[in-house]
């Protein structure tokens, strides 16, 4: 039976994998305010901090290995072709376990982008970013990152994907961070939603719609997954 199913993760997911949330008070986190070099504002007082702040985030990426829910999406998708993933995820785990189709909300951290141009994007390879490095346009090369502050440009097609949805996963995330937690409204009535979550979340405008696995991520998506593909395929 032929399932749209879309997958809606936030750092909860990659947090099993070793990489830190802004949340963290250890790590990265631990010696940089966001204030500092995730904002507009940051960028424009003081850009070379906020390069090497990503620098050093692309590094911690680049060590991490995708986990079990990482290599579950991508056989959910290799099962249900038309299986898409959302994610607020900045890190490249859900392309490094095999999935396809992957659209992020807030950035990636391997790619730079124009000043000029939110979509003019060019691949860092893994490569240390150096401030003052210029896009073909002219412009100065920053992090292609979602600075707090900053309009989210996925976000128009990310709610056309999640209104297609006949099942929608959400996992790793704390549906606190605007927009992105608005995505659920835009699932149809007849979608099926499921939540892993280990804790019990606030529910408030979905508890009636919303299936709770408490469970963490790389426990709750192998066995929904694996649940799924028994009912469906």
């Amino acid at each position: 039976m032929t399932k749209k199913i879309v997958v809606f993760t936030g750092a909860g997911v990659s947090a099993e994998s070793g990489l830190g949330t802004f949340r963290d008070t250890e790590g990265i986190w631990a010696r940089f305010r966001i204030e500092d070099v995730c904002t507009p504002e940051a960028w424009q007082k003081d850009p070379e901090k906020c390069v090497e702040f990503y620098n050093m985030r692309r590094r911690e990426t680049l060590a991490a290995e995708p986990n079990l829910a990482h290599t579950a999406i991508a056989r959910l998708q290799e099962v249900f072709p038309d299986t898409q993933v959302i994610t607020q995820n900045i890190d490249n785990l859900h392309e490094r376990a095999g999935s396809r189709n992957v659209l992020h909300l807030h950035g990636e951290i391997t790619k730079l982008r124009s000043q000029k141009n939110v979509h003019d994007l060019i691949d860092l390879d893994g490569r240390e970013q150096h401030y003052g490095d210029l896009h073909p346009d002219g412009s100065i090369l920053r992090p292609h990152i979602v600075f707090f502050g900053e309009d989210v440009p996925n976000f128009p097609l990310a709610c056309e994907i999640a209104s297609q949805a006949d099942i929608m996963i959400v996992v790793g995330t704390s549906l606190n961070v605007y927009p992105a937690a608005s995505l659920l409204m835009y699932a149809p009535a007849h979608a099926e939603i499921y939540l892993i979550d280990p804790k019990e979340p606030n529910l408030t405008y979905y508890a009636d719609r919303i299936g709770h696995i408490p469970a963490p991520a790389t426990e709750g998506v192998p066995a929904l997954v694996e649940a799924l593909i028994e009912q469906y395929s």
